[in-house]
């Protein structure tokens, strides 16, 4: 499990012809490698063989309501910004069973699953995603009440972090302090440097299993020019982010103004679809079935995702308690951006961007915190 240090050791340099070799060292531990990698015109996270699944050379192009893969001009491995996949998918898998029971004579046993875990190593996990699995922590274990499927899948992962050396069309992490360079919660991080027919990683210890693991790696000790590069990369990163988000007095700002007529705006434009809070990396709202089979000997109880944004979710006898659009977007952003600070001490978004690329219609959350603080009396007179 990775440490929150962040370096162990001093920086090292891996020529990317030797990156097969740090996957194996990883495998070679009993580790599943779960990674980017293209499938049906996304880049997504799924388990890997090698090095070659890695989607070399391509990168993403994203804006409200679109992405789409283009071709790079170069060879880079993690020349991309984040996909509709987040690594909540396993941790928090979208459905799980929660136990199973068959008829014995007048009662009933709970049958046992006996299933081996996996253990997972998440290979080219970003900034805003590390903080996103901490968030997703917090809220799953930090409390009286601890999901142990998550907390056990979490102290068995291995993360290699990646530094972002692009920013993308729809992320505003730096505006949420979440990247886009990584600082902690990793066991290796790594900043791939492409410098004319140069091209290498460099690579930051944070575990002393991080630093087992790379010790099975050539490499070489890094020099002042890889951290200087390294810092460029970051630096140039955060300078192009195209959005931001002023989270200062967020939370007070969005509950002076519960009533406000940008309420109404957005709900115009809102589908309900839900797309927002499944790309979501901490969204953990989750709802629960009851099956049982055609015999009616065997019955089991599944967890499930659900969503704030379906009429079922907040529906008690008598009706849902939000009905419409209105309401249930109201709720998702201010449960996002103001209450979940009441509930864990901290804001609830990273600025992934997600949310703003896989909504259908193009609604972009910064643009409605925008609006709603540029017409604020409070928020205005204190500029």
């Amino acid at each position: 499990m990775a440490a929150e240090t962040k370096e162990l050791a001093p920086s090292l340099a891996i020529e990317v012809k030797d990156l097969p070799q740090l996957f194996a060292a990883i495998s070679k531990l009993g580790y599943q490698v779960i990674g980017p990698t293209i499938r049906e015109a996304a880049i997504v996270y799924d388990r890997l063989s090698s090095v070659e699944d890695f989607p070399r050379g391509w990168a993403d192009e994203q804006s409200a309501g679109k992405y789409r893969l283009t071709r790079r001009s170069d060879q880079a491995l993690f020349g991309y910004n984040v996909g509709p996949h987040s690594w909540k998918k396993l941790l928090h898998p979208p459905v799980q069973s929660l136990w199973k029971c068959k008829k014995d004579g007048s009662g009933f046993e709970i049958v046992a699953e006996n299933q081996p875990s996996q253990k997972y190593a998440f290979f080219g996990v970003r900034a805003c995603e590390l903080r996103a699995i901490a968030i997703l922590g917090k809220v799953l274990t930090g409390g009286d009440y601890s999901d142990p499927g998550y907390k056990s899948r979490r102290e068995d992962l291995f993360l290699v972090a990646v530094n972002c050396g692009q920013a993308g069309g729809t992320c505003f992490c730096a505006s949420m302090g979440s990247g886009p360079g990584v600082t902690s919660g990793y066991d290796l991080a790594l900043t791939e440097i492409l410098d004319g027919e140069n091209h290498y990683f460099v690579a930051e210890i944070g575990s002393p299993l991080g630093a087992e693991v790379i010790a099975e790696v050539p490499h070489r000790e890094a020099t002042q020019t890889d951290h200087e590069k390294v810092a460029q990369t970051v630096a140039e990163t955060s300078a192009h982010m195209a959005r931001s988000l002023d989270t200062n007095d967020l939370k007070e700002l969005l509950y002076r103004n519960y009533e406000h007529p940008r309420w109404d705006n957005v709900a115009a434009r809102c589908l309900t679809c839900a797309n927002c809070t499944m790309v979501c990396p901490t969204c953990f709202c989750t709802t629960v079935e009851d099956v049982t089979d055609l015999t009616g000997q065997n019955a089991e109880r599944w967890r499930k995702w659900d969503s704030c944004f379906t009429m079922d979710f907040s529906y008690i006898h008598g009706g849902s308690v939000r009905a419409t659009p209105k309401s249930r977007y109201r709720q998702w952003m201010m449960h996002k951006l103001a209450t979940w600070t009441d509930q864990f001490g901290e804001i609830g978004c990273v600025g992934c961007g997600r949310c703003i690329t896989w909504c259908p219609v193009g609604i972009d959350i910064t643009e409605e915190v925008r609006a709603i603080r540029e017409s604020d009396p409070v928020a205005v007179k204190a500029r």
